[in-house]
């Protein structure tokens, strides 16, 4: 079953730019790493075009991928990877052409205060340090493999997660020392951990593409959403959180 929640509740504020005939319901399958930014677009949209309401899937991108290439009912799809991306493209499932709207960079998320002392990835080799990474099939796994190649570091890590907001928990919890995650995810628990930068995470910057979808129940909703995004006060809130421009 799909895990889907709606934005909140109604905004009655009036509309400053509201699009003529948007109303109706848009669902809109995002990354665990869009969680906080597009929950807060989504509420805005919601109060820029009275009558429409915003319903969230987030999960993995590849998890997120499989039940659109399944048939799920969706309008959007916004992915922390163009690979994650292309499986739903090539499977004929977009509507157009995937747009980058934004970029991420992986941190270090250890507990607050950062007990073990790391200061990059090689401190996260050292005896008795627990790891937590995302899952390889996962965009923010692939990731975090790049920049450990790119660094020549090998750990085994403690557990392996199907989306980043799951391994940025296990840091959180202090269930493990460190974890490889978006600085996004790190920022939005800044009061729980603190985001250790490294440099190879350079090597290892995630593209997001987004696309309405071919099957989509609400079209016209759902190019109306994606148009936010992309406007100004989609781009406002996104860079808040810690994105990069495209």
């Amino acid at each position: 079953m799909l895990a889907l929640s709606a934005c909140g509740t109604t905004n009655t504020s009036q509309p400053r730019s509201g699009a003529a005939g948007i109303t109706g319901n848009v669902t809109v399958f995002a990354a665990a790493s869009l969680n906080e930014s597009f929950t807060r677009i989504g509420k805005d949209f919601e109060a820029a075009n009275p009558g429409t309401t915003v319903t969230f899937n987030f999960a993995g991108s590849s998890t997120l991928a499989t039940q659109i290439n399944q048939g799920a009912p969706a309008d959007l799809f916004a992915a922390a990877s163009p690979a994650t991306m292309k499986t739903v493209t090539d499977a004929g499932n977009g509507e157009g052409t995937a747009r980058t709207f934004v970029k991420n960079q992986l941190v270090i998320a250890v507990p607050e205060g950062n007990p073990k002392g790391i200061t990059g990835l090689a401190d996260l080799t050292r005896p008795g340090v627990k790891v937590a990474l995302c899952a390889e099939q996962v965009p923010c796994g692939a990731a975090a493999k790049q920049a450990l190649d790119t660094a020549g570091v090998r750990l085994t890590p403690v557990t392996l997660e199907q989306d980043v907001k799951a391994a940025l928990s296990k840091a959180k919890l202090g269930e493990v020392d460190a974890a490889l995650v978006y600085r996004t995810d790190a920022r939005a628990a800044a009061s729980d951990v603190d985001g250790i930068e490294f440099p190879e995470s350079a090597a290892a910057v995630n593209d997001y593409p987004i696309v309405v979808l071919k099957s989509a129940p609400n079209k016209a909703a759902a190019q109306a959403f994606l148009s936010y995004v992309l406007a100004d006060r989609g781009r406002a809130v996104l860079t808040e959180a810690g994105f990069q421009a495209p």
